[in-house]
């Protein structure tokens, strides 16, 4: 099997994996929350049209949503952070904002979650460079 054919797989894995989660999370009561499920839908179409339709259009237009999917995975990073950081504050009014702050990482929102954005758009590049390569 190919690098190619490796990266292509982790990508689409990647896409499903969270889609379904956040579809379990009822990630989708607002618009900041549909705004994940919004670029890998986006991207899984452009994939789909990039194994067909090689076209710069298409290669540049790929290359921008997944720049917007790695911008909304950081977006999400700070959504989360921010509503666990009030809610620590409101639990602990006295703490001071670091201890606040580390608390926020662990909150009810998981912080760190959005950066699956981010690594989903990594991928996504990778893949981009390898059809960009001369065979």
């Amino acid at each position: 099997m190919s690098l190619k054919k490796v990266i292509l797989s982790a990508f689409i894995l990647m896409v499903i994996g969270t889609v379904l989660e956040l579809y379990l999370l009822d990630h989708y009561e607002s618009l900041s929350q549909l705004i994940p499920i919004l670029c890998t839908g986006l991207i899984s179409l452009t994939v789909i049209l990039l194994i067909f339709y090689r076209t710069r259009w298409i290669k540049n237009f790929f290359k921008w949503l997944l720049l917007i999917t790695a911008l909304s995975g950081i977006y999400g990073f700070y959504l989360h952070l921010d509503a666990n950081f009030e809610f620590e504050r409101d639990m602990k009014p006295t703490a001071n904002n670091w201890d606040l702050f580390i608390e926020s990482l662990s909150g009810a929102l998981p912080a760190l979650a959005p950066f699956s954005m981010v690594v989903l758009a990594l991928i996504g590049y990778s893949y981009l460079i390898l059809i960009n390569q001369k065979q």
